[in-house]
Order: C-alpha cells, then sequence, then structure tokens
C-alpha cells in the first residue's frame, strides 16, 4: 500500500490552513520545536506535580503504607531532574519537529482522514505502535546496562534509588535521542492518525510517571486480574531501581517475562505492600 501523503486525506481548507507554514525553513521550524517544547515539558511538569501533591502532600498519611522506598531523596534532587527533563523535552521537540516536517513532505503514514481506514484500526494500531515502542525499549534499557553505557549515559536516569513523579524524563541527551529515534520509525512504517499519537503520548508521560511515582498506587488484587499481571507499576519499576539488572520494561511485563529479567521479588512484594492497607 503507497504511503499516505497528508494531501491526499485533509480537506482542502484543512490543508491549507497547514501549509501555509512550511515548518522546514529556518524560522518556521524554530518556532514550531519551541511550541512542541512548551507542549512536552508541560505535560512533563503538570502530570508530576500532580502525582507529587496528590500521593506526597494532599494524601500523604493515606498512602504511606503503599510507599515504596524509605531513604530520603538528596537535597535538590527535584531541581537536577527538572534540568535533565528539560533537556529531554528539547530533544523530543526537535525528533517531534522533524517528523512533523517528514509528515508535511509524505514520508510518513500518518493519515488524518478518520474514514481511510475502519475505526477498529485505531485501537489496533494504537496496540502495534505500543508493542513496538515497548519491543524497542526493553532491548534499548537492557544496553544502557552495559557496564561502558552505563557509566556514560544512564547513570544519570539512576542517580537515586528513590524515584518520583520528577524521575520520569530524567535522562542524559543521548539517551534521550536515542529513546526518542523509535517514534519517526513507527510514523513511517505504520499508519497512525493523529489522534493515535496523541493517545500513546499521553500514555507514555503517564506510565513513566506512575512508575517512577515510588507508592504503589494499583489496587490490592491487580496481579489476579490479567491485565495487572502484564502492566508495570510503581513496584515492578522500583526494583529495577534498586536492582539493576531486573525489569526493564515500560508499558508492559512481558518481555521481561519472555528475557527472564523479571525480578523474583516482585509478586512477594507487591503482595506484601497491598496488604498493608487496602486503598
Amino acid at each position: 500500500m503507497p504511503i499516505a501523503t497528508p494531501q491526499s486525506y485533509l480537506p482542502k481548507s484543512r490543508v491549507e490552513f497547514l501549509y501555509t507554514t512550511d515548518y522546514s525553513q529556518p524560522a518556521a521550524f524554530v518556532l514550531l520545536v519551541l511550541g512542541l517544547f512548551v507542549v512536552i515539558m508541560g505535560r512533563y511538569l503538570l502530570l508530576a506535580a500532580l502525582f507529587h501533591f496528590y500521593f506526597y502532600v494532599w494524601n500523604r498519611e493515606a498512602w504511606r503504607h503503599r510507599q515504596l522506598g524509605r531513604k530520603a531523596r538528596p537535597l535538590g534532587q527535584e531541581r537536577k531532574e527538572m534540568a535533565w527533563s528539560a533537556a529531554t523535552s528539547v530533544i523530543f521537540a526537535i525528533i517531534g519537529a522533524l517528523s512533523v516536517v517528514a509528515w508535511q513532505k509524505g514520508y510518513t503514514a500518518v493519515y488524518t482522514d478518520l474514514n481511510a481506514y475502519p475505526l477498529w484500526y485505531l485501537p489496533l494500531s494504537l496496540g502495534l505502535s505500543m508493542f513496538i515502542h515497548e519491543t524497542y525499549y526493553y532491548w534499548l534499557h537492557r544496553l544502557m546496562h552495559r557496564p561502558w553505557l552505563y557509566r556514560l549515559v544512564h547513570r544519570v536516569h539512576h542517580d537515586t534509588p528513590t524515584t518520583s513523579a520528577w524521575t520520569a524524563f530524567s535522562f542524559h541527551p543521548i539517551e534521550g535521542f536515542l529513546e526518542a529515534l523509535i517514534f519517526p520509525f513507527i510514523a513511517v512504517v505504520l499508519p497512525l492518525h493523529p489522534h493515535v499519537i496523541l493517545v500513546q503520548l499521553t500514555i507514555m508521560v503517564l506510565s513513566a510517571t506512575i512508575n517512577h511515582l515510588d507508592i504503589e498506587i494499583f489496587p490490592a488484587n491487580a496481579l489476579g486480574t490479567r491485565l495487572g499481571r502484564v502492566v508495570i507499576g510503581a513496584t515492578h519499576h522500583g526494583l529495577h531501581h534498586r536492582q539493576y539488572r531486573f525489569n526493564f520494561g515500560l508499558y508492559f511485563t512481558f518481555w521481561d517475562k519472555w528475557g527472564k529479567t523479571e525480578s523474583p521479588q516482585f509478586k512477594p512484594d507487591f503482595e506484601s505492600r497491598a496488604k498493608r492497607v487496602n486503598v
């Protein structure tokens, strides 16, 4: 099937609107990068702040027994993680802007007409895109734990074993660049509607925030459900930050199970913590 171009799917008025700006031009490209940076960094700050204040300030006592770690975070750690996250957001914004230019030039499979594919393709394409992303992330993450690459790059993300919502985007620029590369690839090989892209990016940030919250928010019976056995939460990813050689996934646990890298401590840790208080 030929790659869909934006011209072939957008109504004429919307095509004219979008193409009044050529984002391949330097000034327009810089403005696009700035706009995307504001969106990406703003979304990170908003979600991190909401989770931090809800679980650590407004309802601190109610969730205290679900907290994973007891070690205090180093003074100024939040500011340091925000700075690294800002660098990550710049890189994501640049890669995103380049993807927009590629879309304008007709090099991607992104489509905007909901009638171009059956509606059931929307959730299917989301699942396929998340599977590709999960696969790439898992193996990249394992690579990042090679000793030389860990010391050079990934150690930034493991700056403290006690994570928080602010840790979600705290990466070395090289790691941020490598993590962002998968999205243009997906956009080229897999037809995606912009709504699906937005949903996945939101899920990605939400998942990263929950995973690093250091408080297990999933219900006590989560491991008894099919979904609860495959979706990663704070206990699962928290063990990665303490044990390093286990639990490399982002959204799902299936690659860790297949690769035998899921921590044997995960299930007893989750069940022990969940039994302390049922919220």
